[in-house]
């Protein structure tokens, strides 16, 4: 007697034929043979009973795989770092019991809620924080489940829980160039898709060479942040980069300010010679405020320059790092330390990285050390103006203080300066009335 020949079903969430119809109904109700994935992707069948008798006669047959087992690793991958994430079936968010909230009739369009890149990465790192054990059948208090897909599917901050199979309906696919943090790398398949797929939120490129990237994933224990190889530790070329439809970068142009320990570490190629981006701005604002605003001539801009890469290094030696961890160039390390505001202060003295006369050091010719520009602006507040304006009296250029001289920079101080510029021969834009280093040299000698 013929072997009857079987056919594998995977019930779509989009197919209405009745045979996928049929399996979405049964299988969330089926309490034999439970398991975490779905049963079309063990590759089994059940035989009728009156078969039963015909199989005893048939020759033994080689024992099939157990699906769901974790297959030996590649040799290109570490072990136990394959992905060990079988994920949940598309749901709305359940409560915290882990009971589903009420069906609603399906939308006939997709709604992509807005958010922001650095509030993405905000909400995935609250569960790394949190040590959010992995478990498809758990759910958070605002009821995402404590999968793959339900990580993204909170971090997104979508209506419901997603899975491999549904979160590009929310998403557009794009090229690793266009890589940002926020977009995710999914591998969904098909032919084990709720055992075998996996998809994990990027966080920034960890190398120039954009072959290591920080990854945000739920996965076995916990949610976890690492270093990951382009674009997975096993099936790596079955990832695909996708980006949310409702995803923004939050800000304007390339100088406008970024909201302060909440952006997410872009990547290292945003930094170093010939570098031109908001991040680098953001960066020199972040070091002038942790004490590396002697390093700046001027005040800190989007193109890189050297004063960015001896204030970056300062600061990285200020943690007790040398070598290749205080090169300069700013790493998912130094910036998560400067947004978050961790970490030492750049103190003030001679550095090793070199910086030409840091405050508080006297030079070679007793002058203590130019501040940096960026010190003296409208809306500073700080020693160095209160101690220029006490030098520029000292040698009579203070005739247009009324009161003072005091911490907080004016247009009088701005005056003095200019005079006392005018008095050294320089006209222009060497005599603005802003003192740079050799004003602050010829003002202090």
């Amino acid at each position: 007697m013929e072997s009857p020949v079987f056919e594998d079903i995977d019930p779509a969430d989009d197919c209405d034929c009745p045979g996928c119809a049929h399996w979405r109904r049964v299988l969330p109700h089926s309490g034999s043979g439970r398991f975490a994935g779905h049963p079309a992707a063990r590759r089994t069948a059940f035989v009728m009973a009156a078969v039963t008798s015909a199989a005893v006669a048939a020759p033994a047959v080689p024992a099939v795989a157990v699906p769901g087992v974790q297959q030996a690793a590649g040799p290109d991958v570490p072990a136990g770092e394959g992905p060990v994430t079988p994920q949940g079936r598309r749901a709305p968010l359940h409560g915290p019991g882990g009971r589903a909230a009420p069906p609603a009739s399906p939308p006939r369009t997709v709604r992509a809620p807005a958010i922001t890149r650095a509030d993405i990465i905000e909400r995935a790192r609250s569960w790394v924080t949190r040590k959010v054990p992995y478990g498809v059948g758990s759910y958070g208090s605002d009821g995402y489940r404590q999968d793959c897909s339900g990580y993204v599917s909170m971090a997104w901050r979508l209506p419901g829980n997603e899975w491999t199979g549904s979160l590009g309906k929310y998403a557009k696919r794009i090229t690793k160039e266009e890589l940002q943090p926020g977009d995710v790398l999914l591998f969904h398949n098909a032919a084990d898709p709720y055992g075998g797929s996996h998809v994990v939120l990027f966080g920034g490129w960890a190398d120039a060479a954009r072959s290591r990237y920080v990854a945000y994933e739920q996965t076995a224990p916990h949610t976890r942040r690492r270093t990951t190889p382009y674009a997975y530790w096993s099936n790596s070329a079955r990832y695909v980069p996708y980006r949310y439809k409702g995803v923004s970068d939050g800000a304007g142009g390339a100088g406008a300010p970024l909201p302060a320990g909440r952006t997410p570490f872009p990547g290292v190629a945003y930094f170093g010679p010939g570098a031109e981006n908001r991040y680098v701005a953001e960066l020199g604002r972040m070091l002038v405020a942790r004490g590396g605003g002697r390093f700046y001539s001027a005040s800190p801009g989007a193109r890189w320059t050297e004063a960015d890469r001896r204030a970056t290094r300062a600061f990285q030696e200020a943690q007790g790092w040398s070598g290749a961890a205080a090169d300069g160039l700013p790493g998912p390390s130094t910036w998560e330390l400067l947004v978050s505001g961790e970490g030492r202060d750049i103190p003030n003295g001679d550095s090793a990285s070199g910086s030409g006369g840091p405050s508080g050091a006297p030079s070679s010719h007793g002058v203590p050390g130019y501040p940096g520009r960026a010190l003296f602006r409208p809306g500073a507040v700080n020693d160095h103006v209160t101690r220029l304006g006490r030098r520029l009296v000292e040698k009579g250029f203070g005739r247009y203080y009324t009161k003072g001289p005091g911490p907080r920079w004016s247009e009088a101080d701005r005056r003095n300066v200019r005079d006392f510029q005018r008095a050294q021969g320089w006209r222009g834009g060497a005599a603005d009335g802003y003192p740079g280093p050799e004003t602050w040299r010829r003002l202090f000698a």
